[in-house]
């Protein structure tokens, strides 16, 4: 009788674990949906340089989703948006997302003449052109937020913080504003501007710079010693042409930093946001002291370590330098990034 019930115990175990596992791949298999994708549809040709999105709409039988607009990394110089497709098509399969992977101009791009600012108002244009056009492909153009991975960090942060900031004569006027690259025909930045056109609902920030001053005064941002350079094939040069530099010019690089233009709550709320890091990348020190200044201002800030992971955790495929891959290190990151997005921009958990 002992070894009856010993060998029913063993079966219920096995029993239980075999229904786990069923039930886990289940589960798994019905958390995912089908997609439909638009690929390179040009929103922008900037000094003929033709500007380029992706855009995913989740099948699931609405007729409109929210909306995330996704700017790469690269460190300005490096990487297309297709580095993030993995990213994109996991948030159109896992949740109810129209997601908008968008391209900008790099500093090599243009013969090596693309300022820093100029990828700025890409980026603010990119959001202007979603905008105006995401009906047409589901999405709801009331419910957007941007999100980034460092460089696209930075500059997703700067739709939030300096999306106010436009002007015509953008960085060649004394106050240093920013005309985004695509406009509506008859539009005027100004008029994108009043109508707050740049607002978004919700932004998701993973490892981004957000103090490009001290960074190019000190650390050799603009020089041979950053490697991408000789990656991205270009000469070394100041980020606005080699006669603009941080020393002489500080406001040129405190007007593309989000760090020193941080508003009061009381002045302007931003949308609620949240940072992400990993805890073995090399800005775990600088995300937290940033998130600090957001909740000094008295912005509404969240804040997530990625345990064990270094930088660019994000990227498509697999990192064998860094030692990551998207599966293993992205996805539940991005499960984070969806539980946000669903408590921010109000779409719901789906029901199976």
């Amino acid at each position: 009788m002992k070894k009856f019930t010993t060998g029913l115990a063993l079966v219920l175990v096995i029993f239980s674990l075999a229904f786990k596992t069923v039930s886990s791949r289940t589960k798994s298999a019905a958390e995912e949906h089908g997609f439909e994708v638009k690929r390179d549809i040009e929103w922008a040709k900037p000094k003929g340089f033709s500007l380029k999105m992706d855009i995913y709409t989740p099948k699931t039988g609405k007729s409109s989703y929210p909306v995330l607009v996704i700017y790469h990394g690269g460190g300005w110089l490096v990487s297309p948006k297709e580095i993030m497709d993995d990213m994109a098509a996991y948030i159109a399969s896992h949740s109810e997302y129209v997601v908008c992977n968008v391209q900008y101009r790099l500093l090599g791009d243009n013969n090596n003449t693309t300022n820093l600012n100029e990828i700025v108002e890409d980026v603010f244009g990119a959001l202007v052109w979603v905008k105006e056009h995401i009906k047409s492909y589901k999405g709801n153009p009331n419910k957007v937020a941007v999100t980034g991975d460092s460089a696209g960090g930075h500059l997703a942060e700067m739709v939030v913080i300096s999306g106010d900031k436009l002007e015509t004569d953008g960085f060649e006027g004394p106050t240093l504003g920013f005309k985004p690259t695509y406009l509506p025909k008859g539009v005027t930045a100004e008029a994108i501007k009043k109508k707050k056109g740049l607002e978004v609902q919700a932004a998701i920030i993973s490892y981004g710079v957000f103090d490009l001053y001290n960074r190019a005064l000190t650390g050799g941002f603009e020089t041979a010693s950053n490697r991408l350079w000789a990656i991205s094939k270009n000469e070394p040069r100041g980020v606005f042409g080699n006669t603009i530099n941080a020393k002489d010019n500080p406001e040129f690089y405190r007007a593309i930093s989000p760090l020193f233009n941080i508003p009061k709550a009381a002045e302007r709320k931003l949308p609620p946001q949240l940072f992400t890091v990993g805890t073995k990348d090399r800005l775990i020190e600088s995300v937290p002291v940033y998130v600090k200044a957001l909740q000094a201002a008295g912005q509404p800030v969240e804040y997530w370590e990625h345990e064990g992971r270094p930088h660019g955790y994000l990227d498509r495929d697999e990192n064998k330098n860094a030692g990551t891959s998207f599966v293993k290190d992205g996805a539940p990151a991005v499960d984070k990034m969806i539980q946000f997005l669903n408590k921010t921009i109000g779409s719901k958990k789906l029901i199976y």
